[in-house]
């Protein structure tokens, strides 16, 4: 069966936009064997019901603690667990209820809009001195609490145990804890007072300033001179299941740009990528210790540096069944490098990333392994690019159209008597149509870890837009994806389309 799309109404974000469109690069000879890979037509089976929509945050949002009318790109990250919903957009949260045993309905608010930085209140360091955009937020299936991430893009005060800027291909770097001591006891979720009835703005009124403090979110361009201290990375992880709970914080420093976190959890490790900023076409690839920060214990991290790489995104495991024990997480990235003009390639590229809590000088990255797929050329160039046409105006929206999007998801999948692992990932190509299309893998595990292309598609079944995709597996291998789909005479919104694994 042919992937099936439906139109979602769901969380309402805002999306990208860019200064009018200055033309598509040209298309490479290869692509044409990559077009034989394009679904055409929808498939025909029924589409599944939508069993709840409400406004996330974004344009029209209010909760007890505020709006939040958020900024461009939306940053916008969302995890579900059995009661709860929460989304991150730019560097605001709010927690949602969702029907189930705790609650007789799903989407209303029961906190927000607060910073972000609202979860390190009482902690101290950067990471409850500054708020940041770019936060996401993940739910751990396999321990049952929530984990936030917020990246800080401002470099602190300079101080004698920040660490020195590594280079690619050098030694596990362990960060710096920012703050003595932590994590500390648990803490409460602060709760601000409720916020004040909003009050419309004047005629011709100036947007209001940037609260004293706050970061940019990423896209938005870098403040003026830097000191020389570190940046930093802020963990929260809650105590229980319930996000307006307690938590254990955590700051690392960072010698380098710690932009656009992309957190995975395997049992070994939260691992956490991150594109350095400052070497552009370097990658931070960092894991920082899941049983201690489960048990409120001082935690380490550990990162390595990637030179000459694409946008890395580990393994996010779905599910609640293990992989094999000890295994390694997988990392995976597309081809080709933006920066260099190398927008085509026809390989997806695997490391294995191996983590030693007792020595950090055993922790290692795999060769990589290159995964030969069909033929593919990033949508409208790469990111920050001004492509994507939307209706009524001739402003356009960046597609990303470089990266694996997140989240790149391991399950382990029974099927009778034995079982089997897949990885699935997406990202945004150019299709034979002029248009835009999803890209989407299943790989299947292999006993030595490496992995194995099983099926592969390209879901473009008209010459509109589709881009920014998310994918999801169930228990039964069935495939999810989630995607931004828009047009010349299109407004932009959601959509998602799913395959049976009988298909």
């Amino acid at each position: 069966m042919k992937l099936t799309s439906i139109v979602l109404i769901s969380f309402l974000t805002l999306i990208a936009q860019q200064p009018p469109s200055v033309g598509r690069p040209a298309v490479p000879p290869g692509s044409a064997e990559g077009a034989k890979l394009e679904q055409r037509v929808q498939g025909e089976g029924p589409a599944p019901e939508i069993l709840a929509s409400f406004d996330g945050l974004g344009a029209g949002f209010t909760g007890p603690h505020g709006t939040a009318t958020g900024g461009n790109p939306s940053d916008n990250s969302l995890a579900v667990g059995p009661d709860h919903i929460v989304q991150t957009v730019n560097s605001k949260f709010a927690i949602f209820t969702k029907k189930g045993a705790k609650f007789d309905t799903t989407g209303h608010v029961l906190y927000g809009a607060v910073n972000t930085n609202t979860l390190f209140a009482g902690f101290g360091g950067t990471c409850e001195a500054r708020n940041n955009g770019d936060a996401v937020v993940r739910y751990d299936q396999l321990a049952n609490r929530w984990l936030f991430v917020m990246p800080i893009f401002r470099r602190g005060a300079a101080r004698p145990d920040q660490p020195e800027v590594p280079k690619p291909g050098g030694s596990t770097l362990v960060s710096v804890p920012g703050v003595a001591g932590q994590p500390g006891r648990a803490a409460k979720l602060f709760t601000p007072p409720p916020a004040p009835s909003p009050q419309p703005p004047a005629p011709g009124a100036a947007a209001p300033p940037v609260a004293a403090g706050s970061s940019p979110a990423r896209g938005t361009g870098t403040p003026g001179p830097q000191p020389t201290g570190p940046y930093s990375i802020c963990y929260a992880i809650s105590t229980t299941d319930d996000p307006t709970g307690e938590y254990y914080r955590y700051e690392f420093l960072r010698p380098l740009l710690p932009d656009y976190p992309r957190p995975a959890v395997w049992p070994d490790g939260y691992y956490v990528p991150t594109s350095t900023g400052d070497e552009v076409i370097e990658k931070h690839a960092c894991v920082v210790d899941r049983a201690k920060m489960l048990k409120g214990e001082p935690a380490t991290e550990q990162c390595l540096i990637l030179g000459d790489v694409n946008f890395l995104n580990n393994a996010d495991l779905d599910g609640t069944r293990l992989p094999p024990a000890r295994s390694p997480n997988m990392m995976l990235a597309t081809g080709g490098t933006q920066l260099k003009g190398d927008l085509d390639d026809d390989g997806v590229y695997v490391w294995n990333f191996t983590v030693n809590w007792a020595d950090p000088s055993k922790t290692k990255l795999t060769p990589v392994q290159k995964v030969t797929v069909a033929p593919y050329t990033y949508l409208c160039g790469g990111q920050l690019t001004a492509c994507v046409p939307q209706s009524g105006t001739d402003r356009r929206l960046d597609a990303q159209g470089d990266k694996l999007m997140a989240r790149v998801v391991y399950r382990r999948v029974t099927e009778g008597r034995t079982s089997y692992e897949s990885v699935v990932a997406v990202h945004s190509v150019d299709t034979e149509s002029s248009g835009g299309g999803v890209r989407w893998y299943e790989f299947r595990v292999n006993p030595d870890r490496s992995l194995r292309l099983f099926q592969q598609g390209t879901y473009a079944p008209d010459a509109n837009y589709r881009w920014m995709a998310s994918p999801a597996i169930d228990k039964a291998g069935n495939i999810g994806i989630g995607y931004s789909f828009g047009g010349p005479s299109i407004f932009a919104g959601q959509r998602f389309a799913g395959r049976r694994a009988s298909d």
